[in-house]
C-alpha cells in the first residue's frame, strides 16, 4: 500500500461497545455502507459478534444468520466494495467468503477454532493475524507482560512462520489493541508500533473510541472521536497502513493530512 487505508466497522448486533456501531437491519446496514464508502472507507468490516471484554460468544450458526445476509447484500448493492468478515470459526469464513467477504479478519490468530488457519489457505484469501491475550471473557483480568512489545514481535514471528508454511501469502498484522492489554500496554505498543514494520506486513491500527482512550479522557465512547483522531495519527507517524474505524470521514481526513505533511519538502 503506497497510502494508508480504512476499514470501516459494521457491527451486526446490539452488544459493541460504541452504540454507533450496532446494526440489526438491514436498512442501516446499507445506509452505514453508502456513507462509509462515500466517505472514503476501501473496506468495510463485517462482524456479528461483540468482543468486548466480558462479552457472550455466539455460536457458529447464531454468527451466520446475523453476518450472511448482511455480506450478501451488501456484495449485491456495493460489487466493487471489499468486504471483510470480522470472525474466528472457520465455517463463517468459508460462507461468508462464497457470499463476496474477501478479507478474513480473526481476532484469535487461530486459537478458537483448529480449521480456521487451514480453511483460510483453502480459500486464499487475505488474513489479519491479530494477538489478543486470553479470550474476550477474560482478556482483562490482570494481562501481564514482561515486554508487551517484544512478546507480541515473538508472536506474530512465530505465527508468520506457521501460516506462511500453509501457503497463506497475503497477511496483514494487528497488535490487538485492548485485547488482553492495560491502558499502559496499549500505549507501549502505540508508541513502538514502527518496531513492528521488521515484519514486512501491511499493519492495522484498531483504536476506534477505545477504552486507551474514553478512560484516559474520563469520557465515554460516544465522546471520542477526536482523541480517536489524535491516536490514529500518531499510529500514521508510527507506520500505520489500516485504520479500522466506526468514523470513516475523520480517519480519511488524518490519512490525508498526514500524506500531506510526509510529501512536504524545501
Amino acid at each position: 500500500m503506497d497510502t494508508p487505508i480504512v476499514m470501516g466497522i459494521i457491527n451486526i448486533n446490539n452488544e459493541s461497545f460504541y452504540s454507533g456501531s450496532r446494526h440489526t437491519e438491514t436498512t442501516a446496514i446499507l445506509r452505514t455502507a453508502a456513507q462509509m464508502l462515500k466517505e472514503g472507507a476501501t473496506i468495510l468490516d463485517i462482524g456479528g459478534q461483540s468482543t468486548r471484554p466480558g462479552s457472550t460468544t455466539y455460536s457458529v450458526d447464531e454468527e451466520l444468520q446475523r453476518v450472511l445476509p448482511a455480506i450478501e447484500v451488501l456484495h449485491k448493492e456495493f460489487p466493487q466494495a471489499i468486504l471483510s468478515i470480522d470472525t474466528f470459526y472457520a465455517k463463517v469464513a468459508r460462507e461468508a467468503a462464497a457470499a463476496g467477504a474477501s478479507i478474513i479478519n480473526d481476532i484469535s490468530a487461530g486459537s478458537m477454532d483448529s480449521e480456521l488457519i487451514d480453511t483460510v489457505a483453502a480459500l486464499q484469501l487475505p488474513y489479519v493475524l491479530m494477538h489478543m491475550q486470553g479470550t474476550p471473557q477474560n482478556m482483562q483480568q490482570n494481562p501481564q507482560y514482561e515486554n508487551v512489545v517484544r512478546e507480541i514481535l515473538d508472536f506474530f514471528i512465530e505465527k508468520l512462520a506457521l501460516l506462511r508454511s500453509k501457503g497463506i501469502k497475503d497477511i496483514i498484522i494487528d497488535p490487538g489493541f485492548g485485547f488482553g492489554k492495560t491502558t499502559l500496554h496499549n500505549f507501549c505498543l502505540l508508541k513502538y508500533l514502527s518496531t513492528f514494520e521488521m515484519l514486512q506486513c501491511p499493519l492495522l491500527l484498531g483504536v476506534s473510541r477505545k477504552g486507551m482512550i474514553y478512560r484516559t479522557l474520563g469520557i465515554t465512547p460516544e465522546e471520542a472521536l477526536n482523541g480517536t483522531t489524535v491516536i490514529n495519527t500518531i499510529g500514521l507517524l508510527n507506520g500505520a497502513q489500516i485504520l479500522r474505524v466506526h468514523d470513516v470521514k475523520a480517519a480519511v481526513e488524518a490519512i490525508k493530512l498526514y500524506t500531506t505533511y510526509k510529501e512536504a519538502s524545501v
